[in-house]
C-alpha cells in the first residue's frame, strides 16, 4: 500500500476501538494482576547501547497491576529480553499512554502517559519509569535526543508509537472514528508525528544507526480487528521505510499461534486474559522479532 493516509482511513472503520487499544494505558483491568515476567538485568559487560522508545507494550504494562507500579522494575517488556540476547545496555524510555503527539510534547493530549481525557493525571505523573526524566516537561522525544547526543555507544533504537492516536479519536469523535473525514485526520497526524519523530532521531540527533520500528499485534485475526491493525502497522511501516528504518512485526509474530486458537490472540497465550498487552510469551515473540531484524 502507498503512503496515503486515506488508504488506512478507508479500512480501519468499525474494528478500531478493539484494535487500538492494545497499547493503551487505561484497557480492561483483570480480577488479578498476572505474573510478573522478569529478564537478566543487562550485563556489567554489555557492549553497547540499546535505546528503546514508545508506549506501554514496550513498557511491559500489565492491566490490573496497579499494586506493582510504584516500581518499574515489576513490568518487563521486550526491550529488556532483547538487551539480555544481545548483551546491550537497556535504556527504557517507554511511558504506557504514550501517543506520537504526546511523544512529542508533554502538554499535547496522551493517552494515560502525562495526561488522560479525564484529567491532567498519567501514569508519570504519579509513578516511576524505566528511567528518570530530567524534568516533568521533558518529552520522549527529547529524552531520546539527549540520551543519543550524550552516549557514544547506541547500537540500537527500537520504536514502537502510534495505537493510542486511534483509541483517542475513537473517543473523542462524534463517530467514534468511523466517519471518514475523522479517520483521514487521525491518520494525516499520526503519520505526520511519526514522521517527524524518526526525522529528529536521524537529523536533530545525528543518529546513523539501526532504528526497529515495531509494529503492533492483532487481539484477533479472525475478525475484522486483525485487517485493521494490519493497515494500522502498514501506515507505520511505510514511514519507517522513509527514514531507513527496519521494521520488527509485531503481527506476523504473534498470527500463527494465534490462527492456530481460532485467531484468538488471548486465547493462544500471547495477551494477558482480560487485557490488552502481552503476556510473557507474547513479549517474547516481539523481542524475538526484534532480535531477528537486529541481527541481520
Amino acid at each position: 500500500m502507498r503512503s496515503r493516509p486515506t488508504g488506512l482511513a478507508a479500512v480501519l472503520g468499525a474494528a478500531l476501538v478493539l484494535t487500538i487499544t492494545s497499547c493503551s494505558s487505561d484497557g480492561p483491568s483483570p480480577e488479578a494482576s498476572a505474573p510478573t515476567i522478569s529478564a537478566a538485568p543487562s550485563s556489567d559487560a554489555a557492549e553497547g547501547t540499546y535505546l528503546a522508545l514508545g508506549d506501554s507494550v514496550p513498557f511491559g504494562f500489565r492491566g490490573g497491576a496497579t499494586a506493582e507500579f510504584s516500581d518499574a522494575d515489576n513490568f518487563v517488556g521486550y526491550p529488556e529480553l532483547v538487551g539480555e540476547e544481545l548483551g546491550l545496555e537497556v535504556v527504557n524510555a517507554t511511558c504506557p499512554g504514550e501517543t506520537t503527539a504526546s511523544f512529542l510534547a508533554v502538554t499535547a493530549q496522551s493517552n494515560g502517559c502525562d495526561n488522560s481525557l479525564q484529567s491532567g493525571f498519567g501514569y508519570r505523573t504519579a509513578y516511576p519509569l524505566h528511567v528518570r526524566y530530567d524534568s516533568p516537561d521533558q518529552s520522549q522525544m527529547a529524552f531520546a535526543v539527549r540520551t543519543l547526543a550524550e552516549t557514544d555507544d547506541v547500537d540500537l533504537v527500537t520504536l514502537q508509537i502510534g495505537a493510542n492516536d486511534a483509541f483517542l479519536c475513537q473517543r473523542t469523535t462524534a463517530s467514534r472514528c468511523l466517519d471518514m473525514a475523522d479517520l483521514q485526520a487521525m491518520a494525516q497526524t499520526l503519520q505526520g508525528n511519526l514522521d517527524r519523530i524518526l526525522a529528529t532521531l536521524r537529523n536533530e540527533a545525528g543518529y546513523d544507526g539501526q532504528i526497529v520500528v515495531v509494529t503492533y499485534y492483532a487481539l484477533n485475526y479472525a475478525d475484522r480487528t486483525g485487517a485493521a491493525t494490519q493497515l494500522l502497522d502498514n501506515a507505520i511501516a511505510q514511514v519507517a521505510a522513509a527514514h531507513q528504518a527496519d521494521v520488527a512485526d509485531g503481527y506476523a509474530v504473534f498470527k500463527p499461534r494465534a490462527d492456530a486458537s481460532a485467531g484468538d490472540s488471548v486465547a493462544a497465550g500471547l495477551v494477558l486474559p482480560n487485557d490488552v498487552h502481552p503476556s510473557a510469551d507474547g513479549q517474547q515473540l516481539l523481542a524475538d522479532a526484534v532480535t531477528a531484524v537486529a541481527e541481520d
